[in-house]
């Protein structure tokens, strides 16, 4: 089914924009590149015209908090099936890039636009606040077709492989109005896309998840304690819907092992609530030491959400343990599936002397 935009300019009597065609691909692309929010506020833009191994150039190249290989193909029209199997062709050869490919490609990236963070690692701690644990980097890949619309085969196409073959594809759709002398872009996801995300995670891991899961806690100096949750029992999220809405996957028992990334794990806990928005979990009787941004300061997307829970066993920041072999992800919430979650949880129990 088409995806259709339309915006309205509220008055006496609503008047509809005028939609326009964007003067070309290459200024969308332009666009994107100067703001990647366009397309999502949690990835890191780290390649413009990739060239590969095959002798074609990937238009973007991005990043997520957890390592996934996002790649971006424009199309500012219609796009034929086709562009499908090219993204596909596109992620084979993204699939088996080692890591310093990956700092390769960003470097010249940074040195053809003259970038401030002229490393790879500069540029990942500077956007999510830890540096990038390797192993993980690249550990699974997306694929995204940005365009004006689908037809129907290749909508199709995008459904089949996301449902069937667990293939991370999505389509993003852009549509331009004039107001006067100013044009608006606006945006819409095919799929949801935390969809995408977790069928990329899940493609590469073979396992069956244990149930058991993985909470990346990040610690701030002038925002987020862990002081704070292991005196009132709370795992918390924030600064945009990308990263706070991971809470939400945590229901009322599950257990879940918390990670501070770059530290160690703190602890083990059982969730006894759903989330929440910082306005309605935070009392008067808490003395916090850390800043927990409120939905009226700030607004609903980048106020901090709370998730309370019991802690089953837990330690202070100076005791946090961490070891080659490890599990570790940036995900806020994740459900891991692969041997090393279990090897992960077995270490903790033994190190903690956990029975159950």
């Amino acid at each position: 089914m088409a995806v259709q935009h339309g915006i309205w300019k509220i008055g006496q009597q609503p008047e509809a924009l005028q939609s326009v065609i964007l003067e070309s691909e290459a200024l969308l692309e332009e666009l994107i590149a100067k703001d990647m929010s366009i397309l999502n506020t949690g990835w890191l833009l780290i390649g413009k015209q990739v060239y590969t191994d095959f002798g074609k150039y990937i238009d973007l190249l991005a990043i997520d908090s957890s390592g996934s290989v996002i790649i971006i193909e424009l199309k500012k029209h219609k796009t034929p099936r086709d562009v499908v199997a090219q993204t596909i062709d596109y992620a084979s050869w993204i699939e088996a890039l080692p890591v310093e490919k990956i700092a390769q490609i960003y470097a010249k990236f940074a040195a053809d636009n003259v970038l401030p963070l002229s490393t790879f690692d500069q540029a990942f701690e500077a956007k999510f606040g830890v540096l990038p644990i390797e192993e993980e980097i690249n550990s699974s890949h997306q694929m995204v077709i940005v365009a004006g619309e689908l037809d129907a085969s290749t909508e199709r196409i995008i459904n089949y492989l996301n449902d069937k073959a667990s293939v991370a594809v999505n389509a993003v759709f852009f549509s331009v109005f004039q107001d006067g002398a100013n044009q608006y872009l606006s945006r819409s996801w095919m799929i949801d896309p935390h969809e995408t995300e977790d069928h990329a995670v899940n493609a590469n891991q073979k396992n069956d998840w244990n149930g058991e899961f993985y909470a990346s806690f990040g610690v701030y100096p002038d925002r987020r304690h862990w002081e704070d949750a292991y005196k009132y029992g709370f795992l918390s999220a924030g600064d945009g819907r990308w990263y706070s809405q991971k809470l939400f996957q945590l229901g009322l028992g599950d257990r879940v092992w918390v990670n501070i990334p770059g530290m160690g794990y703190v602890g083990v806990a059982e969730v006894t609530g759903r989330a929440t928005i910082a306005d309605e979990f935070i009392t008067a009787e808490m003395q916090l030491s850390g800043r927990y941004p409120l939905a009226e300061q700030v607004g609903e997307d980048d106020a901090e959400y709370f998730v309370p829970v019991k802690w089953l066993h837990k330690v202070p920041l100076s005791d946090a343990f961490g070891e080659v072999g490890l599990f570790g992800n940036q995900n806020i919430v994740a459900r891991p599936r692969t041997a090393k979650w279990e090897h992960t949880i077995k270490r903790l129990k033994d190190v903690w002397r956990i029975l159950e």
